[in-house]
């Protein structure tokens, strides 16, 4: 039995590029093992890793398979055109991904730029809910996550529960907001309490609370400008 001959299925399951994949990850494994996991089987007379070495010895490794044509692809003895346009597709999102540019990230200035940012999707909700924005320091949110839904209360909203995704996302700073659903921002002794504790825990943690809005129906209310932030 020659060596192009041996199926994936006689290979020891530890040397297999699949299971070595779920096992090591992906960057541990060769361009010929990545690829013969795209192109799934072989042939009757040669395994899919001897089919995938072909490929890469056909295209000089990877420098000429970037720019593949189907017909370039399907000319290779056991490439037929499923074969070819799983390559192709893996190429092209491959090239995508090289070029995608992430959206340019919100940037906060003002409490009315807060408020903007969440107005439409929190004015209309029928329970309270707690968002933090998570800031860098430029002020560009970096991620946004809904704390918990409810009435506020300062047994709920635990500085703990707050800060650690702070430091998980290696914010400068957050931003607290929470909507009435009566559609009055006016805010109540319960909001201002939770505000302070955050200013207090922000301190002391090094990661400071810019304000803490309450939307209500198309109007807002900042604390910052309450002054109790």
């Amino acid at each position: 039995m020659t060596v192009s001959s041996i199926m994936i299925k006689n290979v020891p399951k530890n040397d297999r590029p699949r299971e070595r994949m779920l096992e090591y990850g992906a960057d541990h494994l060769s361009n010929q093992e990545l690829l013969a996991i795209l192109l799934g089987t072989g042939t009757k007379a040669e395994s899919v890793m001897a089919l995938s070495n072909r490929v890469l010895m056909h295209f000089e490794g990877l420098k000429l398979l970037h720019d593949a044509t189907i017909e370039e692809l399907t000319a290779i003895k056991g490439i037929g055109s499923a074969k070819g346009v799983q390559l192709l597709s893996a190429i092209e999102l491959g090239k995508r991904m090289n070029q995608y540019k992430p959206d340019v990230r919100y940037v906060i200035r003002s409490p009315e730029d807060g408020a903007n940012y969440v107005m439409e999707e929190m004015r209309s909700l029928r329970q309270e809910h707690f968002v933090v924005l998570f800031l860098d320091t430029k002020n560009q949110v970096i991620h946004r996550q809904t704390i918990f839904i409810g009435s506020l209360n300062a047994s709920i909203v635990h500085p703990r529960e707050v800060f650690r995704e702070a430091v998980k996302r290696s914010a400068a700073s957050i931003i607290v907001i929470h909507n009435h659903p009566s559609g009055d921002p006016t805010p109540s002794k319960e909001d201002i309490h939770v505000t302070r504790r955050l200013v207090d825990s922000g301190k002391m943690i090094g990661i400071e609370l810019l304000d803490h809005l309450i939307i209500g129906d198309r109007k807002f209310v900042s604390l910052k400008e309450k002054g109790y932030v």
